[in-house]
C-alpha cells in the first residue's frame, strides 16, 4: 500500500484520536507533501489512533493548495500570517488527542522520533522536549541559539538544552488553561514547569533544510528575548509582583529623597545656592520615576495578562477543512 494513501483504519482513527500531531506551516510548499507522508508513516507504525493538524499561517506560495489534497488531514487556514506561536496555540485548542506532538514544517524534524517522545510520555512525564544535539543549521543560527540558551539559563533555568526545538510531546491537560502569544512557543516547557507539570527531554535527529527559506531573523530574536523576560517575571514574581516593581520603585524613591535631604543640608547649613544646579530636578525625577515604576509597570503587565485570559484570540481563522 502506498504510504500516502487513505485507508478505512485512518478514517476511523482520525475521528477518535489518541495522538494529535500539530504542525504550523508558512510557505513550505516544497516540504509539506513529503512531511505529511513521513508523519503518516510514523503514526501508522505506532498502532495508535491519530489525527494530523496542519495550521497554514497565511502562506502565499501554494502551501494551502497542496495541503487541500492531502488525506487524512485537518487543515486550518489563517486569514494572514500571525506567527508560529499563534499557529501552535490554535493547533492545541483544535486537537482532540490526549497526547499532542508538535513539529516544524521544514522537514528538519524527523517524525520517526515520535516513538522516543511517546516512550517518555508513557513513563509518566507531562512534557517531552526534543534535543537537537547535532544541529544541521548554519553557524549564525547556531551562534544565536547558543546565546539564547545562555540567557534562558540565567533567567529561567528550565533545564532544557534546546527549548527552540519544536519537536515536542505534551499531555492534552497541559493546555486546559494556557494561552500562548508573542514568541512564547519557545518557552512552553518552562511555562508548564512553573505550573507544576513534569518536563524531560530526549535526543532527536535534525536534518538540514532542503527546500524553502528559514523564518528566523533578528526581529524574532528580539521578540524572543522580550518574551523570555516575561516568563522570568511570571516565574519569580507572578504571585508577588510588588517585590519586583515595589523594590525598584522604592530604591529610586529613596535615592531621590536622599539627594533632596543632602541638598537641603547644603542650602540650610552651608548656604550653598542651588538655583543654578540640576540636582534638585534629578531628585524629583527619581522620586516620580520610582512611584510610576511602582504602579504603571504592574498595572500594564496585569492588563495584558487579563486580555489573553479572557479568551480573546490574537489570530483569525478563515476556514477549517477536514480530509478524512
Amino acid at each position: 500500500m502506498n504510504d500516502n494513501s487513505l485507508n478505512k483504519s485512518d478514517a476511523k482513527n482520525f475521528n477518535n484520536p489518541e495522538i494529535s500531531v500539530v504542525c504550523p506551516l508558512f510557505n513550505e510548499v516544497g516540504n509539506v507533501k513529503k512531511l505529511h507522508k513521513k508523519i503518516l508513516k510514523s503514526l501508522r507504525s505506532l498502532d495508535k489512533s491519530f489525527e494530523i493538524i496542519f495550521v497554514n499561517d497565511g502562506s502565499f506560495d501554494g502551501t494551502k493548495e497542496v495541503c487541500e489534497k492531502l488525506r487524512p488531514l485537518k487543515l486550518i487556514n489563517f486569514r494572514k500570517n500571525f506567527g508560529q506561536t499563534a499557529a501552535i496555540d490554535c493547533g492545541f485548542k483544535e486537537a482532540k488527542g490526549e497526547i499532542i506532538i508538535t513539529l516544524d514544517g521544514d522537514l528538519q524534524n524527523d517524525p520517526s522520533d515520535f516513538s522516543k517522545l511517546l516512550e517518555k510520555i508513557y513513563q509518566g512525564y507531562d512534557v517531552v522536549s526534543g534535543w537537537r544535539k547535532n544541529r544541521k543549521d548554519k553557524f549564525s543560527k547556531k551562534f544565536i541559539s547558543k546565546g539564547a540558551e545562555i540567557l534562558r539559563k540565567f533567567f529561567i533555568n528550565d533545564q532544557i538544552h534546546d527549548s527552540g526545538c519544536t519537536l515536542k510531546a505534551y499531555k492534552k491537560e497541559c493546555f486546559y488553561d494556557l494561552d500562548l502569544y508573542g514568541e512564547m512557543h519557545r518557552f512552553i516547557p518552562a511555562i508548564l514547569k512553573i505550573h507544576g507539570f513534569t518536563v524531560t527531554e530526549v535526543k532527536v535527529r535534525h536534518q538540514p533544510r532542503k527546500s524553502g527559506k528559514t523564518k528566523y531573523g533578528w526581529k524574532r530574536t528580539i521578540k524572543g528575548f522580550l518574551d523570555l523576560v516575561s516568563v522570568w517575571f511570571w516565574k519569580k514574581y507572578s504571585n508577588r509582583p510588588l517585590h519586583l516593581f515595589g523594590g525598584l520603585g522604592s530604591l529610586l524613591t529613596m535615592v531621590g529623597f536622599g539627594i533632596l535631604i543632602f541638598l537641603a543640608v547644603l542650602r540650610i547649613f552651608y548656604h550653598i545656592p542651588l538655583s543654578d544646579k540640576i540636582w534638585p530636578l534629578i531628585s524629583i525625577f527619581l522620586i516620580l520615576a520610582g512611584l510610576q515604576l511602582f504602579i504603571s509597570g504592574l498595572l500594564a503587565d496585569i492588563a495584558v495578562k487579563s486580555y489573553y485570559k479572557n479568551n480573546k484570540k490574537h489570530y483569525s481563522i478563515k476556514h477549517i477543512q477536514i480530509n478524512s
